[in-house]
């Protein structure tokens, strides 16, 4: 008899268990759907919507009659103007670029006209240029302080967004926040340089935000749960999936207003 109430229990223990573990993945999954579900609902992706540029030419606080066109010999072309509230970028299509012997880039103002020589061929699909006005230089790539500073900013927005998050889960520790300090500078550094390589042209870039914070949930779920012994696992676990959420959103809403 005793025997059979021991069996009982552990029967009873054995189905709680899995009762439990189910609720848990369970939860799991309402949360990953969720997550899928919202990002369907604000991204927005156009297909093949236009040609994708051959130049882009970065100006950053251009006067409002700023012209750039690019030619060779004397057929020239103006470019496509876009911008935000920093910068402006200047486009080329690469049906105006027939040349094979190099590009003249006119640039014009109200106050000074003057002309840069591209000689270089262009390697890549989409070739990134900065222009300094002031010093009428032409220099290929996106500058440094320029990547540093957008960097730095969109990592501090991140950073602030899942502190608050990380303070409102109970997390009170040294250790925690020290946990919470290095894996976030290594997983938001990491996706934030490699976001930095993308066109400043907005394109698709949300879709590879969301395959890119995929990575950085991954990541993050695991480092938090093997690390932090502050708070039960299943609060971790909730902490990290919302606090990532958050700031994919956040990601996505900063990448629309400041440049990449």
């Amino acid at each position: 008899m005793i025997f059979d109430e021991w069996g009982t229990r552990q029967d009873l223990m054995k189905s709680e268990g899995i009762f439990s573990l189910l609720k848990t993945h369970k939860l799991f999954t309402a949360i990953i759907l969720l997550a899928f579900m919202l990002i369907a609902l604000v991204s927005v992706c156009y297909g093949n919507a236009a040609e994708p540029p051959s130049i882009i030419i970065i100006v950053n606080n251009a006067p409002d009659d700023l012209e750039i066109s690019v030619g060779s010999g004397n057929t020239y072309v103006k470019t496509n103007k876009t911008g935000n509230i920093i910068e402006n970028y200047y486009t080329f299509y690469s049906r105006d670029l027939e040349a094979d012997n190099g590009y003249v880039i006119k640039v014009s103002t109200a106050e000074s006209t003057f002309e840069i020589m591209l000689e270089e061929p262009l390697r890549l699909y989409n070739n990134i240029y900065t222009l300094d006005l002031k010093n009428k230089k032409l220099t290929p790539g996106k500058t440094l302080p320029r990547s540093v500073l957008l960097v730095t900013l969109r990592i501090s927005l991140t950073l602030l967004i899942e502190a608050v998050m990380f303070w409102l889960f109970g997390f009170r520790n040294k250790k925690s926040w020290i946990a919470f300090l290095v894996i976030n500078l290594i997983t938001q550094g990491a996706l934030n340089i490699w976001i930095n390589g993308f066109s400043p042209l907005k394109g698709y870039i949300i879709v590879s935000l969301v395959f890119g914070e995929i990575n950085v949930f991954i990541f993050e779920i695991i480092a938090f749960l093997a690390i932090l012994k502050e708070q039960r696992r299943i609060k971790t676990f909730l902490y990290a999936i919302i606090a990532n959420l958050l700031s994919l959103f956040a990601g996505g809403y900063i990448i629309t207003v400041l440049p990449v």
